[in-house]
């Protein structure tokens, strides 16, 4: 995620961190050399272009933004949705941290709590596709079989059945225990929000048909403008390709808030601040930094 402050003008002008201008120049410069091909076609040949209207391409490019601001609020969405679930799932690890400060065995509680951190550790490596138990397992405690399958699941049913044997034995009374397995339940709940951003994207033949007018758009839109503007034609085509190749990149960018894009959630941030939180519960100290921003990139 992109963390700076809001840039002045000249800022606005030259900043590429965070742009989407790195990910479309080449989009937008082949449209553009072709409106220059255009226009000196045009030039030479003035008759091809008599009855060429811009009238179709004044519907079809409204059309075509109020079809786009679907697909960004739909990307966004699945953005922001992430993101409150990761927010949740920070508030019910606080929480079990807070709800075990009942319990005197010290050794029983730090081994509930690594297994917490453990399983934010296996969630992030799951979203992203990456090795649960190696990302996880210097916190968990017993460490599950690399085949465990959904190793998250498996963390949060050790959880479980640690504060069973806790409420069997006494050490938390059942109100407690039915607290702590309500926050078991409500983290059971996020992964399975974040599992289903992860798993179900948007219906490909939308975003296919998006794109594609997308490029018919641009392509032909310096035959409308050719005639009238001249050589402003390659100008407002590199406008019109920018605003709509972005916006098309943007929703591309959003679409997965789990990945390594500069653009997607910082999660591996969010659980650096679970890890200060558990050791913190755990009374170790120092504690580790907080992810800094690196060229304005928080990962």
């Amino acid at each position: 995620m992109i963390v700076r402050p809001k840039p002045n003008l000249i800022g606005i002008l030259t900043s590429l961190k965070g742009s989407i201008a790195k990910r479309i120049a080449w989009r937008a410069l082949m449209v553009t050399l072709l409106a220059s091909v255009i226009v000196l076609v045009e030039t030479a040949h003035p008759s091809y272009f008599s009855k060429v209207s811009a009238t179709p391409f004044t519907l079809l490019g409204l059309s075509l933004s109020i079809f786009m601001s679907f697909r960004n609020n739909a990307c966004y969405d699945r953005w922001y949705e992430a993101r409150k679930a990761w927010g949740d799932l920070l508030v019910d690890i606080r929480s079990m941290a807070r709800e075990s400060q009942v319990i005197k065995d010290q050794a029983q509680r730090n081994r509930l709590l690594g297994n917490l951190c453990g399983f934010a550790h296996a969630l992030n490596a799951r979203l992203r596709k990456e090795n649960e138990l190696a990302a996880s397992g210097a916190w968990l405690d017993p460490v599950p079989a690399q085949n465990a399958g959904d190793l998250c699941g498996r963390v949060l049913m050790q959880v479980g059945q640690q504060c069973s044997t806790l409420a069997e034995s006494g050490a938390i009374n059942e109100w407690r225990y039915t607290l702590m397995a309500n926050h078991l339940t409500r983290l059971s709940q996020v992964q399975a929000i974040c599992e289903r951003i992860k798993h179900t994207p948007l219906p490909f033949p939308y975003t296919l048909l998006l794109h594609r007018t997308i490029y018919l758009f641009c392509i032909l839109l310096p035959f409308a403008m050719a005639e009238p503007l001249g050589w402003l034609t390659p100008l407002f085509t590199a406008i019109v390709s920018y605003t709509f190749f972005g916006l098309d990149a943007i929703a591309d960018a959003l679409e997965d808030p789990f990945s390594r894009d500069e653009n997607a959630l910082p999660i591996d941030a969010l659980v650096r601040i679970i890890e200060r939180d558990v050791l913190a519960a755990q009374g170790v100290t120092p504690l580790p930094p907080l992810l800094a921003p690196v060229d304005f990139v928080l990962t």
